[in-house]
């Protein structure tokens, strides 16, 4: 594997062939999220807007990592930030993921599918600059997405022309369904980026595994970070983070590779700030066949079949 930023996947497996899973959160309603809440009193509004102030920070040091013309939208102007508290990994990270992505999206031919799960204050789909013919799905939470899409549109946020940008509530009973009626295709290459989405559980992420691991072709990528914690909630001898998410990707189909935040900042010329950072920086790529890929299989396998069985009785 080549350096850390170039992240080149290995040669190509042989993808896994599985059964198919048919709306795979259909099982298990996502209802986890939906408490009614306002913006004084809302947690994961506020924890949004936390991250958010990161990424103004960023810009007002002398040698940001990137530009975010429109984070600051979300920020009061009258807060005050203290700096030492402000995570420049969450920073690298944001770096690492805009790269990778920007990077991938720009070797797909054609249609480009990108699904942000996100804290519903993801800039991304307005500043950075995303080839023709690029989809982007965000999922997240549908009442901090509406307040960000009118604060986004009050500064003149846009997304760049011949690209369309659609919203799935994180509430949706079905997201595996909801984003097949937003136009998603699984016989099209796609990408898959969790960075804020708010995962209250393992059993959550688990969800969000499946839904990936049945809508993603083979060779596709799922890459963000997700919170430490989510290892310390096995019972019993706890095994390393890397063998705890080995377990975990590979029981939905994904190959993962952990990314260090210290490589990360050595690639950028940057130094890694001190102190501790509870999160994990991921890559994995689908080893499996997405559910569409499998339906067109066996459509194919039918019609060979059935071609076979009418020559055969032509000959009779």
């Amino acid at each position: 594997m080549e350096g850390l930023m170039g992240f080149v996947r290995s040669p190509a497996a042989t993808p896994i062939v599985r059964r198919s899973l048919l709306y795979a959160s259909k099982s298990k309603k996502n209802t986890w999220l939906r408490a009614k809440l306002n913006a004084e009193n809302d947690p994961l509004l506020q924890a949004a807007t936390s991250a958010a102030s990161l990424l103004v920070k960023s810009l007002i040091t002398s040698e940001p990592l990137f530009v975010d013309p429109y984070a600051g939208c979300f920020v009061h102007p009258d807060v005050q930030m203290d700096l030492k508290k402000c995570s420049h990994q969450y920073c690298l990270a944001t770096k690492f993921i805009d790269d990778k992505l920007l990077r991938t999206v720009n070797h797909i031919d054609g249609l480009k599918q990108v699904v942000l799960l996100t804290d519903g204050m993801d800039t991304r789909p307005y500043r950075l600059n995303w080839p023709t013919s690029t989809v982007i799905f965000d999922i997240s939470l549908e009442r901090i997405f509406k307040k960000s899409a009118e604060k986004l549109q009050g500064v003149g946020a846009k997304v760049p022309r011949n690209c369309l940008f659609l919203h799935v509530p994180l509430e949706s009973s079905d997201i595996q369904h909801s984003l097949y009626a937003k136009g998603f295709n699984g016989n099209q290459p796609s990408i898959w980026v969790i960075q804020g989405l708010p995962v209250m559980t393992l059993a959550n992420f688990n969800e969000i595994l499946l839904v990936a691991s049945s809508l993603a072709m083979s060779g596709c990528l799922f890459l963000g970070e997700l919170p430490a914690w989510l290892a310390e909630t096995e019972i019993g001898i706890k095994p390393s983070t890397e063998k705890w998410m080995n377990k975990l990707f590979m029981s939905n189909g994904f190959r993962v590779d952990l990314v260090g935040y210290d490589e990360v900042a050595k690639s950028l010329g940057k130094e890694e700030s001190p102190g501790e950072y509870k999160n994990i920086l991921f890559v994995a790529e689908q080893l499996q066949f997405s559910d569409d890929q499998m339906e067109t299989w066996r459509r194919e396998l039918q019609r060979v079949e059935e071609e076979g069985d009418e020559e055969g009785f032509e000959e009779l």
